[in-house]
């Protein structure tokens, strides 16, 4: 019996940790989708709820995590010290502590959790319709939808992006994956 539970217990961690893993083939969202389809019906299910397109979220998040749920900005370090990290940024979609308080108290839930993938995509897609309501993007622009995202809503209306060539490129970069994303869309069997 003792046997038995050890086994079980082993099994049930190696499920957990697999069911968190990065996907194998993060460039191929029908590959994502058909090794993980949980997340396939999350991301329909944030789609249908917010209207942002399932290729956008997909690349934003793939953007800011690589779809790693404990995702984290690296330590700053002075010589030997270290000073902690430069955002509280956390999880598959990289959300502050005070914006994830907001989405929660707004639509989340007292039990949505950062590092679950469907809450997860759920406030990339809460987020990107407030950015439309609040600074009039296009949800199929991911670009745009991105910089919000990066900015801020505040700091998208004053242009805080258009002095930084290398968030601009960071934004072409993940409307060019969206693009790509939806292509496979289309061409999906799932």
């Amino acid at each position: 019996m003792r046997r038995l539970c050890t086994v079980l217990f082993i099994a049930l961690f190696l499920a957990g940790c697999a069911s968190t893993a990065p996907p194998a083939k993060p460039h191929n969202l029908c590959s994502i989708f058909k090794e993980k389809p949980s997340w396939h019906r999350a991301a329909q299910k944030a789609n249908e709820r917010w209207g942002t397109p399932i290729q956008v979220m997909m690349a934003m998040m793939y953007q800011e995590s690589s779809y790693r749920h404990d995702a984290k900005p690296a330590f700053e370090w002075f010589l030997f010290v270290p000073l902690g990290r430069p955002s509280t940024a956390y999880g598959y979609a990289q959300a502050l502590d005070g914006t994830w308080d907001v989405y929660v108290r707004e639509a989340g839930g007292w039990f949505s959790s950062r590092d679950d993938f469907e809450d997860a995509i759920d406030f990339i897609g809460w987020y990107t319709n407030k950015s439309r309501a609040k600074n009039g993007v296009s949800l199929w622009r991911a670009d745009h939808l991105y910089l919000n995202y990066h900015e801020g809503w505040g700091g998208y209306a004053r242009g805080t992006h258009k002095k930084k060539a290398w968030l601009l490129n960071v934004a072409k970069k993940v409307h060019w994956r969206a693009g790509e994303y939806g292509e496979q869309l289309r061409r999906c069997n799932i």
